[in-house]
């Protein structure tokens, strides 16, 4: 992927048909996957012998069904801080911050959001871009958009994101057949599913391509862009400790992915903290950490960033991490 490619997609079908004579292969005659080519011709004017040439190529991949149909492990904040809050992790984001201080300036500049928490998010997605999937992503896409019951959420999640990979590798000039990521089909430095990659990528370098792949220019902007056009509000806090009474109302406790309530009405059902929050939405955030039970207000960034991943462990690593990262790279210590 790189400069000038705005033709690969059709020159990589081109190839694929002339290289390979006969289209055999499992999806040819799929009957989901023959009624997706419809689709693909009808909405979007494709071709349909290309695109069949294209999916012909892809691989159901057992370890896909099941990595997803395995129930997922429920960890606690104290596991997720031996896995996010981490001497490697955060020495790793002070690196990164270091390399693309000027491009983390600037897109904190244009988006309103901190480098440190652009940064702490590429350090939980992908250790800074170590990580990010070795799944051929039209592989995962094909075997979740077909091989899953056709009525499943699994099975129209396939289906959508692999409609939007490939509309994706068509406008960024990138083979389809090559792009990599994760089980699900996330992708890059931020690993973006393809609906949320042509909706937020950005070119942030002026190359005209927006990969968040090779680039970690684009990666950085696209982030801020994700969380800016996702509500984040510039200069505003993310999270604070907070008291919890003797007498509080528990009902309070993890009610939503929103800051569904408001520091004054919080404070009356037994929550507050050591600072003034004039009139700010909040909602209550516990915890079972490593020191025991921890109680937060979650500001509206707090929830801004469970957009990104729907799990207040996964905010609270982010806010957590970046704190870490920015308190050693100002001289303190992680």
């Amino acid at each position: 992927m790189g400069k000038g490619q705005a033709g690969l997609f059709s020159v990589a079908c081109a190839l694929l048909l002339l290289a390979s004579g006969p289209v055999v292969a499992e999806y040819s005659n799929n009957p989901r996957a023959q009624e997706f080519v419809r689709n693909m011709v009808a909405r979007h004017g494709w071709d349909a012998e290309q695109l069949m040439a294209v999916l012909s190529r892809a691989q159901r991949q057992q370890a896909v069904i099941d990595s997803i149909e395995k129930p997922a492990e429920s960890k606690t904040w104290a596991q997720y801080q031996d896995i996010f809050i981490t001497d490697k992790r955060i020495s790793g984001g002070v690196a990164f911050w270091e390399e693309h201080a000027a491009t983390l300036a600037r897109a904190e500049e244009k988006f309103g959001v901190p480098s440190r928490i652009i940064v702490a998010i590429l350090g939980v997605e992908t250790f800074y871009g170590e990580r990010m999937g070795s799944y051929r992503v039209i592989d995962t896409l094909v075997t979740q958009a077909f091989e899953f019951p056709v009525d499943a959420w699994r099975s129209r999640f396939g289906i959508e994101q692999l409609e939007s990979m490939l509309l994706l590798a068509k406008e960024q000039g990138f083979d389809p057949l090559e792009l990599k990521g994760s089980y699900a089909g996330a992708m890059g430095y931020g690993q973006f599913i393809p609906t949320s990659y042509r909706a937020y990528a950005v070119d942030f370098d002026g190359d005209e391509v927006a990969d968040i792949w090779n680039n970690p220019v684009d990666a950085i902007g696209s982030v801020a862009n994700y969380l800016r056009d996702n509500g984040w509000s510039r200069g505003v806090g993310i999270a604070v400790p907070a008291k919890a009474a003797a007498g509080r109302d528990t009902a309070a406790v993890n009610r939503s992915l929103q800051a569904d309530s408001t520091i004054v009405a919080l404070e009356k059902q037994g929550y507050s903290a050591n600072m003034d929050l004039d009139q700010q939405p909040a909602g209550v955030v516990e915890l079972q950490g490593k020191a025991g039970t921890e109680y937060w207000l979650g500001l509206e960034n707090f929830f801004v960033i469970t957009t990104y991943n729907h799990s207040r462990l996964y905010a609270m690593a982010v806010y957590q991490l970046s704190e870490k990262i920015m308190s050693l790279r100002d001289g303190g210590k992680a």
